[in-house]
């Protein structure tokens, strides 16, 4: 994740770090700190923002309001991305394209596709406020990366189902055993009736041998 997008990612919201995108970091595993979900068959990213950093005089983020501005008055990474998503309701730019990328397990990044960010908003949780913002999946898309070409997404695939395939396939491009820049391909593309729901439709391949196959069926 860090070579391909050419910097040492040390935050989950990344507004406009490579400029024309942005990035977040999600989860969705049990004991996440941020209340991430996926809806609609894998096209909704639900994101939530992010707590105040823990500092001197702060004993529990998890008890405060999350952040709109800095101590300087400056816009967090949540103030950022939340006028990004209003300006865009308003008419006033087009949406901001967001790269995705999900941890299954410790130390273990997977690249979940490009979204827009179309909407943004605060509700309560439990005793605080809590940012919200929903992205939506774009089908076919490319993006400049530092190292990379980006590969088609049509839908997110469960984080159970990448798991699952994850130690099944050992980590491993199936194809050439490489295990750097890997990518879980569907074997029959979505586009052709292929599920994103079972493991079995699922494997992990290197970029160069996905970028091969692209929506070919062997």
């Amino acid at each position: 994740m860090c070579v391909v997008e050419g910097s040492n990612l040390q935050q989950g919201m990344n507004f406009r770090r490579n400029p024309p995108y942005s990035i977040i970091l999600m989860s969705v595993r049990p004991g996440a700190p941020y209340s991430d979900r996926i809806e609609e068959d894998g096209q909704i990213l639900i994101y939530e923002g992010h707590d105040v950093p823990k500092r001197k005089g702060v004993i529990d983020p998890k008890l405060l309001d999350q952040p709109m501005h800095n101590p300087s008055g400056t816009l967090t990474q949540n103030g950022r991305f939340f006028e990004a998503a209003n300006a865009y309701k308003s008419g006033y730019q087009a949406p901001e394209k967001v790269k995705v990328y999900e941890k299954i397990r410790n130390g273990i990044w997977v690249y979940n596709g490009v979204f827009e960010l179309v909407d943004a908003w605060l509700e309560q949780s439990t005793n605080r406020q809590v940012f919200k913002f929903k992205l939506h999946l774009i089908p076919d898309i490319e993006l400049d990366s530092p190292t990379t070409t980006e590969l088609d997404h049509t839908r997110m695939i469960p984080s159970e189902v990448k798991l699952e395939v994850w130690k099944r396939d050992k980590g491993r491009c199936v194809a050439c055993g490489s295990e750097t820049n890997l990518h879980f391909d569907h074997i029959i593309p979505f586009s052709k009736g292929g599920t994103s729901l079972k493991s079995d439709n699922i494997q992990l391949l290197c970029a160069a041998h996905n970028l091969a196959k692209r929506d070919k069926i062997e």
